[in-house]
């Protein structure tokens, strides 16, 4: 029987085990005979049961310690996904094994000794789950045993069920709330903009979905061949719809819908005597919204959807529209104006002799229109250029007030300055890489009012729940906005 190796540190230990997974990874598989392929494939898999233990273990004991609080994250399943790179279904399913190790420490214990899979391990805690507290270990045992003399998954269904159904004489009266607490559901958008949806329904819930979708998903005739999954997604579309349109979301004044217009500076002007966006400025804004809505489906969304075409106009038709003029920065006017001011500056203070002479307040008139002019060009305040274009090129329906770019001292937030900072920033902006969405997030000014801190867009950030209140607020953390946009904590 082979020796353990001596390891001087736990980091000695990981540098080992990933030169040994470098290696197999650059190894060139073709080369290997069909045996050596199964051979490696099958331990590959032990691998992971065991690599799988080794995290519960050590992210259990990260989470008991709050280790997470040093980085200033709220949660461990926040802090890997900032700090080691991972989704979130990915931190989720970490974060679930250390639930799962200390119910059922049974299976746990075989799958770190390579008796059984992680996927194994995973799904045998799901069927057990179900069991009382004092009849789950022997029931973990027993199947645990099974699944490591080779028992097939069927199989083992068949004998977890049956160690259920002998469970329940020996139970009292059925908790009626029994299930409730592991009701869920989760909602996903793909990179594309489509949603993936999972739920576990409580039988309540259950009913009233299966009865509204089965009124809602009836063939709409002959011609109708519509396959039953695609009628039962009509179904919950309309649904929505329906919700919507009635006015019986809250805070929605019967509006089914807010749409937020995106207009730039640039998009105005060229504009001039145009009746309408043209293709080049469209396809534009559909490779700006499609990165948006790729962003979305990582870090969640501001609580609207990002859509844009013939999706956009649907959803618009009887919208409540704002509008928001956008701008960016043309390196070319910037350096343009930059090179205007400086001539400019010459001859007021050099004392050139066409300044003597007289015809110099003429031409120093002429280069402050110049500056003016490429100042407007660069970026454009609430009563510059941008919003009479706008008044004047899109009608009564986005000919409103714009939204102020600044607003002094104020004892709340403004509805205006709000929306500026959440379409400015659309995540949490604490440095550590939070991305909670917009509608998780509240405004905080970065400088205390109470120290004189100023109600405008350009001192106030976004933060979610827990940097504002906790981090920054109880803990003392402050936070600043860098000329680059950037944020330090």
């Amino acid at each position: 029987m082979g020796t353990a190796p001596v390891f001087a540190s736990v980091s000695e230990a990981m540098d080992m085990v990933r030169a040994g997974l470098a290696f197999v990874s650059a190894a060139d598989a073709t080369e290997l005979t069909a045996e050596e392929q199964a051979e490696t494939l099958r331990a590959l898999e032990r691998a992971n049961s065991v690599a799988t233990a080794a995290r519960t273990s050590v992210l259990g004991a990260f989470t008991a310690g709050k280790g997470y609080s040093t980085d200033a994250d709220y949660s461990p399943r926040a802090w890997l996904m900032h700090q080691t790179g991972i989704t979130q279904g990915e931190s989720g399913s970490h974060t679930a094994w250390v639930k799962r190790a200390v119910r059922h420490p049974q299976l746990y214990a075989a799958m770190a000794a390579e008796e059984i899979s992680e996927s194994y391990a995973r799904t045998l805690c799901t069927w057990t789950d179900k069991l009382p507290a004092d009849k789950r270990d022997e029931a973990d045992a027993i199947l645990a045993e099974q699944a490591k003399a080779g028992l097939a998954l069927r199989d083992l269904a068949e004998l977890a069920a049956e160690i259920l159904a002998r469970a329940r004489p020996d139970e009292p009266d059925p908790d009626p709330d029994d299930g409730f607490d592991d009701r869920s559901v989760t909602f996903q958008t793909t990179f594309q903009g489509a949603g993936v949806m999972h739920g576990d329904l409580t039988p309540e819930c259950a009913a009233v979905v299966q009865s509204v979708l089965d009124a809602l998903a009836a063939p709409a005739g002959a011609e109708d061949d519509r396959s039953k999954e695609q009628r039962y997604h009509d179904a919950l579309e309309e649904a929505m719809r329906r919700l919507v349109a009635g006015g019986l979301l809250p805070e929605r004044a019967g509006q089914p819908v807010k749409a937020l217009v995106h207009i730039s500076l640039a998009d105005l002007i060229r504009l001039q005597g145009s009746p309408a966006l043209t293709e080049e400025w469209i396809a534009g804004v559909r490779a700006r919204w499609a990165a948006r809505r790729a962003a979305a489906s990582e870090t969640g969304s501001d609580g609207g959807a990002w859509l844009d075409g013939k999706a956009a106009e649907a959803a618009t038709c009887d919208a409540s529209l704002t509008p928001i003029v956008i701008g960016d920065i043309d390196p070319g006017v910037l350096e343009e104006l930059v090179r205007l001011c400086v001539h400019l500056d010459r001859l007021r203070h050099d004392g050139t002799p066409d300044e003597q002479d007289g015809p110099a307040p003429s031409l120093r008139e002429v280069l402050e229109q110049q500056v003016i002019g490429a100042a407007i060009a660069l970026v454009s305040g609430p009563g510059g250029l941008a919003a009479f274009l706008r008044r004047r090129q899109l009608g009564t329906r986005l000919g409103g007030r714009s939204l102020p770019l600044d607003v002094g001292v104020s004892t709340d937030i403004p509805a205006a300055i709000r929306r500026a900072v959440i379409e400015r920033d659309q995540h949490c902006r604490f440095p550590s890489g939070c991305d909670q969405p917009a509608a998780g997030c509240e405004v905080h000014h970065l400088t205390h009012k109470a120290d004189g801190g100023k109600t405008s867009v350009q001192d106030c950030i976004l933060f979610c729940f827990f940097h504002h209140q906790v981090v920054i607020h109880r803990w003392g953390w402050t936070v600043v906005l860098n000329p680059d946009g950037t944020t330090t904590a």
